[in-house]
């Protein structure tokens, strides 16, 4: 048990760690993209198209297993509940 809290704590100092060097890179794009702008070019529209390209593919990952799901029930429901037969 000892082993998996040290894991823990050890995965959370490198997340943090890691963290300030990933969001140097920001304003660097940023920069970049509107000195692009700037000089008439396109680059900016691209960065802003693979923004939301990346936003939106956990969400369509997420719907996409849901609907298997919602599927697969769907058909398993139907197989095996039948309504009572009445017999007079």
């Amino acid at each position: 048990m000892k082993s998996c809290s040290f894991r823990h704590i050890l995965l959370i100092v490198v997340s943090l760690s890691a963290s300030s060097l990933l969001s140097a890179q920001c304003p660097m794009c940023r920069l970049a993209a509107e000195k692009n702008l700037e000089l008439g070019g396109t680059m900016g529209l691209g960065l802003n198209t693979g923004i939301l390209f990346l936003l939106a593919m956990p969400y369509a990952l997420v719907l996409f297993f849901a609907f298997l799901l919602w599927r697969k029930n769907r058909r398993r429901g139907s197989s095996s509940v039948r309504p009572p037969i009445n017999e007079a």
